[in-house]
């Protein structure tokens, strides 16, 4: 297991660099603003609901003063009817703002989902190196279900109340100005509070969403590593270790709900207490004859519109907050940009596809241990065509040369070329291609042999998917399988052993007929018989391809043309096994411990 997630995800967030400083709405509009037809249709519908709410109470105003009377038959019947065609306005605009605001917050949470994973596929080991797989996951799905609730349905509740707060004291202002004044002197009591605790809210609900994040962390380690928990019979430990990262996100929310509602409570009470002064000096008035009671009665309607969308403006106020904290969550990762990209007038490889790959004084250190140098002054020549293998004990830097090979990393000083074009000025996409890998761990993805196998080169067709795992001797299993190339392998391939997950993996990189072949220990975890399968298959592979072979198993590397060795970075000896083993040294040392005397 990991060292303490609960420190790596707490530092994680000051890991994301570099971070713009624009505010949420505006990084939120830089994805809405894509749909402006669909907010403009929404905007119009959520006009026109609020104002046919704001016209009830006119009626209802009309019909108290005017209507209830043997005489006016006649007009009770046309307020009832205008009643009803207000009410179908409201049910025909009501449908029409819940479609297309849903749409466009289903639309956006899609986008911003893109956006996160597009970004995250394309970032540098450094990112990975310093922030956690579950954390990533978390703003790919808990952070944005927040966001689509936001813009979905909880900016639509806002703006919804928003022109019904602005409408209605407007209509309570032509009613009786002297009562708004008195409704007025009371809104900054209503007002503190919310900013005030909404501003708590905010901190709290983001505190909230990096404690569920851990919780994510947490979960995706442990169940990763469910067999050595289980081997080590640590799932007790596992259990309480887990519990306590939910209990914290529990308490954490807790506190986020407590301030919540009393930000909720406090404003409905100061609401009521207000209105009901104000419905006292209004009642007064009427019983004096200053207002009739049918002005009391639509301007006790639009106080209760304005109380109602004061109370909701701050229950959606909280809401946002929560949100704002999930898009600023979110646009941290949209705009960390990858430490490797191509630069700006990227240098192109050359057509004719040679394979050669040279080490110019390389000096190395990864980003997470700048201190410590993992190639210095390392300089290495393969020509095209060549066997090359890496040979050391571990931490010698033999994977490193791999991972620069393939511009994971670029080097601190010293230059790396492919086919004479050092590296750094190219596209590492291209620089990519011309490289196939097969790793010590075959990543085997949960889909079916055919896609497998077909990953290495996505517009090959099934003869050629074929072809190639013939080639690995992959075909040997592969026609036992339940549904042969069609067979679902499960999740990392476990339905296969692991000299089989191999083959498969090597018939994925002879899809990709790459000049450059690099072999990571491939054959290191396979037991004698899925060992010289797979070594047959590499040998084919290996044919008219410039490889780099890195292995501890000495016996994978007898017949490469030269063997480099390696220690602590730098190379201390190259040559053939047998001229290896005369020299003595670190090789020799190596081979008796393998081979013995022999």
């Amino acid at each position: 297991m990991r060292g303490s997630t609960a420190t790596k995800a707490s530092t994680a967030e000051k890991d994301f660099a570099p971070r713009k400083k624009a505010s949420e709405i505006k990084l939120l509009w830089g994805f809405l603003s894509q749909y402006k037809k669909i907010l403009a249709a929404a905007l119009v519908a959520l006009l026109i609901a609020s104002g046919a709410m704001l016209l009830i109470p006119l009626a209802f105003r009309s019909m108290i003063d005017e209507g209830f009377s043997a005489k006016n038959t006649d007009l009770i019947n046309i307020y009832f009817a205008a009643l009803l065609a207000v009410a179908f306005v409201l049910a025909i605009a009501t449908f029409a703002r819940h479609y297309y605001v849903s749409w466009i917050g289903e639309r956006v949470v899609a986008d911003i989902r893109q956006a996160v994973f597009g970004n995250v596929i394309g970032l540098s080991p450094t990112f990975f190196e310093k922030n956690l797989t579950g954390d990533i996951i978390s703003r790919l799905t808990t952070d944005t279900t927040v966001i689509q609730t936001a813009v979905g349905s909880t900016l639509s509740i806002a703006l919804r109340n928003i022109i019904t707060l602005t409408g209605g004291l407007i209509f309570m202002a032509a009613t009786s100005p002297k009562m708004l004044g008195l409704v007025l002197l009371v809104v900054p009591l209503i007002v503190v509070p919310i900013i005030f605790l909404g501003r708590r809210v905010r901190k709290l609900s983001t505190r909230t969403q990096d404690k569920t994040a851990e919780v994510s962390a947490v979960a995706n380690e442990t169940i990763g590593a469910v067999q050595t928990i289980q081997s080590f019979t640590q799932e007790g430990r596992e259990r309480v270790r887990f519990s306590g990262f939910v209990e914290g996100t529990f308490d954490m929310a807790i506190r986020r709900i407590k301030v919540r509602s009393w930000l909720t409570g406090l404003v409905i009470m100061m609401i009521f207490a207000a209105m009901d002064f104000v419905l006292w000096i209004g009642a007064s008035d009427v019983i004096s004859g200053k207002m009739t009671g049918g002005e009391l009665a639509s301007f006790v309607m639009y106080a209760a519109m304005v109380a109602g969308a004061v109370g909701s403006l701050s229950e959606v106020y909280g809401g946002l907050q929560l949100a704002a904290g999930a898009i600023s969550r979110c646009m941290e990762i949209i705009n960390t940009e990858a430490d490797i990209k191509a630069p700006t007038t990227p240098v192109s490889l050359p057509e004719q596809y040679e394979g050669r790959i040279e080490f110019r004084n390389v000096t190395f250190s990864y980003p997470s241990r700048p201190k410590d140098k993992t190639l210095d002054q390392f300089s290495l020549s393969v020509a095209k065509g060549e066997k090359l293998a890496v040979v050391g004990p571990s931490g010698a830097g033999k994977s490193t040369v791999f991972q620069l090979i393939q511009r994971f990393y670029d080097p601190k000083d010293g230059e790396i070329l492919i086919d004479g074009v050092n590296i750094r000025d190219a596209d590492p996409e291209q620089v990519r291609k011309r490289i196939s890998i097969v790793p010590q761990e075959s990543v085997i993805f949960a889909t079916s042999v055919e896609e497998n196998i077909r990953y290495g080169n996505p517009a090959a067709s099934d003869e050629m998917v074929q072809a190639a795992a013939v080639a690995a001797r992959a075909d040997e299993f592969i026609v036992r399988l339940p549904d042969g190339m069609k067979t679902y392998l499960g999740e990392r391939g476990s339905r296969l052993s692991g000299g089989q997950r191999q083959r498969i993996a090597i018939a994925r990189a002879i899809l990709r007929d790459a000049p450059i072949l690099l072999l990571d220990e491939a054959t290191s975890s396979l037991d004698a018989e899925s060992e010289k399968k797979v070594q047959e298959a590499l040998e084919k592979l290996m044919q008219d391809r410039t490889t780099l072979v890195i292995a501890h198993r000495l016996a994978t590397v007898l017949k490469a043309d030269r063997i480099v060795v390696m220690d602590q970075g730098c190379i201390i000896n190259i040559g053939t096994h047998e001229e290896l083993i005369k020299k003595g040294g670190l090789y020799a040392r190596l081979a008796k411990l393998q081979f013995g005397d022999d």
